[in-house]
């Protein structure tokens, strides 16, 4: 057990935030994070998010000074001629203090040969049911990260039959396919998802074929998803059995991050303050500097996915880009270069505006050059052209001049409240740092010191000089200055140079309470494999996960996708609970007449074609090749 422990009776519940690197990392950290998720040098899911050890080591001790954890995405399948630089890099990270790896292949799962350190279950993993959950609980898994699909109600059901921690995503981009179950871009040009080269032909444009060839939709982004986004929703995961919320976004910038965990470290703030059910993992307390708003950073809509069941709501068809914040309509256009806008918010020159009509399938973009108030909450903007706007139209604010600049000089801090007492004994001043967690330290200096001419006075610039803490992670609450050293006077100087090398030694006293304890893996032999068979979505491509999965009872039949030069036209490319037919309003449960439209193809600008086939059964939607 860590020797910083909680009451048991309370549900500690963590916020996860992404980190594209070191600046991402403490970013997220001073905006409210109490984990972050970062990219190791190699074998992680965002090749282009990879960071050195000593950035992972820095971000470590930035993090555990405020009880924070680091999660390592170690996450990608392996071939057997990496397995054991794998492992090698697994010892590295847990010396490096690192206190989890998330993990995808079976072959960092053998005991032997992996650091006693926490693993946690990718979301690449597939994990959508109750029984391949508990198989990760049962081999030692601490923590499983949810399938991005499941509803509120099937979390509860998975809680109800496990007794693992449970992650799920709450906000960020959303891959259109089930995660671990894509291989369209292995497919298309040899860039597997499942080793962190997704080429994401999802956010392609593609015309959509009726099964007779007529065009259904042309030049659409039917794959294309909005962005999750689960803010009314947490009160209600926390319920069902969810205690990590993770934001997606290893590739975002500082901003992002300092902007959508502000956002939620707030919205879960609130929820902690009236549950006395639950508590937060890290400590610390954060200082806004502004007021978030997910809408304002980048973003292709919202949707809150399958939480409640099946919406019409989930894709955005018109653009893979950022549609930004809703702000209003379109109530007048005059050409060439003026559009009325009603609307509340307040517009900049040099804002990004987004003119999209859903039912017209129209979607445009201009940049704002002017603005004129006009009565009745109407703008007249000035933009570069008001070609494809018209009335009606709704407006996105996709660049926000005004909050760029509040993020540019956000001051938001995250400090730990600390006590200071100064003593004197034996020619040594001793300077004790307290704070609430129970952390101590103090450091003793030997130093010439004259008797005050006023104790009075002595003991008020002490107080004020120890008092100081810019700079640091501290918030100096409480000076306490003993009568054995108000009596001597010590230039600021020297006061200072005290205060700094105790906050220091604090820092550090931190960093070693919350450093984790070693995690020996018990893992129960007796269970099985739930799907029986290794077939080429079990994604199984070297030797030891072979030998894992069939110490497990699996019987081995094919190996993954990424062991062959091409893809056979009958594997699937996609399994995706999205689907098109539904999507359009055409759901063959409810219009079974369209069936006839069926299976759909999938034709890209290269002319490449795909059969979309609706699985009616399990709801869900598959993507075969063509040629």
């Amino acid at each position: 057990m860590s020797r910083y422990s909680r009451p048991q009776s309370r549900k500690v519940i963590e916020l996860l935030a992404p980190a594209r690197d070191a600046e991402c990392a403490r970013a997220a950290i001073d905006h409210g994070a109490d984990a972050v998720y970062i990219g190791s040098p190699q074998f992680g899911a965002r090749k282009a998010a990879a960071n050195t050890l000593a950035d992972i080591e820095s971000v470590v001790g930035y993090a555990h000074t405020f009880g924070c954890r680091v999660h390592v995405a170690l996450n990608t399948l392996l071939f057997d001629s990496e397995v054991n630089a794998a492992r090698r890099l697994a010892w590295d990270l847990y010396r490096a203090g690192v206190d989890v790896l998330i993990v995808q292949d079976a072959a960092l799962l053998d005991v032997p040969s992996m650091p006693p350190i926490e693993i946690h279950a990718s979301t690449q993993c597939d994990n959508r049911t109750a029984e391949k959950v508990r198989f990760w609980q049962d081999v030692g898994i601490r923590q499983v990260v949810l399938a991005r699909e499941l509803s509120i109600s099937e979390i509860a059901e998975v809680a109800r039959q496990t007794d693992v921690r449970l992650e799920a995503f709450i906000h960020g981009a959303l891959c259109v396919s089930y995660s671990g179950q894509c291989y369209m871009s292995y497919a298309r040009g040899g860039r597997s998802a499942n080793r962190g080269e997704c080429a994401q032909p999802c956010r392609l444009p593609y015309d959509v074929l009726s099964s007779d060839g007529k065009v259904v939709m042309r030049h659409a982004y039917p794959l294309s998803l909005r962005d999750n986004n689960q803010t009314g929703n947490i009160e209600e995961l926390i319920d069902a059995g969810v205690s990590s919320f993770k934001i997606e976004g290893r590739l975002k910038d500082a901003g992002y991050v300092a902007n959508v965990t502000l956002h939620y470290r707030l919205a879960i703030d609130e929820i902690l303050a009236r549950r006395p059910d639950l508590s937060r993992l890290s400590r610390g307390q954060v200082k806004p500097g502004f007021s978030p708003d997910p809408a304002r950073s980048f973003n292709r809509g919202f949707t809150d996915y399958f939480a409640h069941g099946r919406r019409p709501d989930i894709w955005q068809p018109l653009s893979p880009k950022s549609l930004g914040q809703p702000i209003g309509r379109v109530v007048g256009v005059f050409p060439p270069d003026k559009i009325d806008i009603k609307t509340a918010e307040v517009l900049a020159n040099g804002d990004g505006l987004c003119f999209l009509n859903q039912s017209q399938a129209r979607f445009s973009g201009s940049c704002v050059n002017g603005v004129a108030p006009l009565p009745k909450g109407v703008l007249r903007v000035a933009v570069r052209s008001v070609k494809g706007v018209a009335a009606g139209d709704s407006v996105f604010r996709n660049s926000d001049m005004a909050f760029s600049a509040a993020l540019d000089h956000d001051k938001t801090r995250r400090v730990v409240n600390v006590s200071l007492s100064l003593s004197y004994s034996g020619g040594a001043f001793r300077l004790a740092t307290h704070d609430h967690d129970g952390v101590s330290s103090s450091v003793s200096k030997n130093i010439d010191a004259q008797p005050a001419k006023s104790a009075e006075a002595s003991h008020g610039q002490m107080e004020r000089a120890l008092s100081k803490a810019g700079g640091t992670v501290f918030d100096v609450t409480r000076v306490v200055i003993e009568p054995s050293a108000s009596r001597l006077f010590l230039p600021a100087s020297e006061l200072n140079a005290l205060r700094r090398e105790a906050l220091d030694a604090h820092a550090e006293a931190r960093r070693a309470f919350f450093r984790p304890s070693d995690v020996v893996r018990a893992e129960d032999a007796g269970v099985s494999w739930p799907a029986r068979l290794l077939i080429p979505e079990s994604n199984v491509i070297n030797a030891e996960a072979r030998r894992f999965y069939e110490s497990h009872g699996a019987e081995f039949c094919e190996w993954g996708y990424e062991r062959r030069s091409d893809v056979p036209k009958d594997w699937r490319l996609m399994t995706t609970r999205h689907c098109i037919m539904n999507a359009m309003g055409k759901c063959l449960r409810k219009h079974p007449e369209y069936v006839r439209m069926t299976p759909l193809v999938l034709r890209d600008d290269d002319g490449r074609t795909y059969s979309v086939k609706v699985n009616c059964a399990l709801c869900q939607m598959e993507i075969y090749r063509n040629e």
